[in-house]
């Protein structure tokens, strides 16, 4: 009796075997702990290993693919339906061997470990980027209490940092100043790290043809170009644009039956960090449509007729769209012949 299939359910420590034959008889069903898991899939015959996807799954997937076995990656909303009766450890690995064997089942890309260096840089980023808005807002929170405000925007956390720089406020007392000091010292660590992130996104980008092509957008900057490039290595891993927009989640979240359509908001679904920055570059684009409508008479005239963020998303979606079209056929960003002309007036 020969495995053909294991499902596999991964965790720190603890892992999960579900094994069945070409009979779907089950042959393995065990528990194997970390430094077990590598002597285990070398002991057996190249087969079919199955997954949910998840950010450690991608070591895994690239370590037994070494091992000789075909490993698949599934979302874990998958495969919760193949799940019986309660969740546990023995459980999902069942489901995730049933799953992985379904035709129709999709399955995720696995990331190769540059491609995931490439995405922790714009993840450490994003998290340096929440940590210094904490911090500025709790050193305004505090300043008020002695009634020191200043404007919003750079210039007024600027003018903030001076007074807690200056020593010589006698609105501020000792023991004030000494906290404000050391959240002053964090505002600055923190973005003194973000721009060496930063630094590195834009040499990523200088060295990487995708990443130039894409930039030629509108729409889409620095940081949307590099995230898009390292997160769909494969563009022909989606049919088609609307399919990479649909993935991304900017399209109606559909709810139908008896033959009636129910079209709901955007399903949010898919890779929101992507999602938001699209969505962030669609309202730069309007912005300016708004100042210059006779450059953008497709968003103008959408504008018209829809609220400003339905027409964001609705820009969004196209832009997920183009970049789809440049990552499977080549070329650069073309304007529009209307926008041209506009232009040439």
């Amino acid at each position: 009796m020969q495995i053909t299939t294991i499902g596999l359910d991964i965790a720190k420590n603890v892992f999960q075997v579900h094994g069945v034959d070409a009979s779907e008889q089950v042959i393995v069903r065990k528990q194997l702990r970390r430094g077990q898991v590598f002597g285990f899939f070398k002991a057996l015959s190249p087969c079919l290993v199955g997954m949910e996807a998840c950010a450690t799954a991608h070591y895994w997937a690239r370590e037994l693919t070494k091992l000789g076995h075909q490993v698949r990656l599934m979302p874990a909303k998958d495969v919760k339906a193949y799940v019986k009766r309660n969740k546990n450890d023995a459980a999902d690995a069942e489901a995730i061997c049933e799953a992985v064997r379904r035709p129709t089942m999709r399955c995720v890309s696995v990331k190769t470990a540059e491609q995931q260096s490439r995405l922790m840089l714009h993840r450490t980023r994003d998290l340096l980027m929440r940590q210094r808005a904490q911090l500025i807002n709790a050193l305004r929170a505090h300043m008020a209490e002695l009634g020191i405000v200043a404007a919003q925007g750079r210039e007024g956390i600027g003018e903030l940092l001076r007074i807690i720089a200056s020593e010589r406020d006698a609105r501020l007392p000792v023991d004030a100043h000494a906290s404000l000091v050391v959240l002053a010292a964090g505002v600055q660590a923190v973005q003194t790290m973000i721009g060496s992130i930063e630094k590195r996104i834009v040499a990523q980008h200088r060295s990487d043809e995708a990443s130039k092509r894409l930039r030629s957008i509108p729409g889409i900057g620095i940081l949307g170009a590099t995230a898009i490039a390292a997160t769909i290595p494969d563009p022909k891993a989606f049919r088609s644009g609307r399919d990479f927009a649909a993935w991304i989640g900017l399209v109606p979240r559909q709810v139908s039956t008896g033959g009636k359509q129910k079209l709901g908001p955007i399903s949010k679904q898919g890779d929101q960090y992507l999602r938001r920055i699209l969505v962030v570059g669609a309202h730069a684009i309007l912005k300016r449509a708004r100042r210059q409508p006779e450059k953008y008479p497709w968003v103008t005239r959408l504008l018209g007729r829809k609220p400003f963020r339905v027409v964001a998303v609705a820009l969004a979606n196209k832009m997920a769209r183009v970049a789809w079209a440049l990552l499977a056929k080549g070329g650069t960003y073309r304007a529009p012949a209307l926008t041209v002309a506009a232009q040439a007036l």
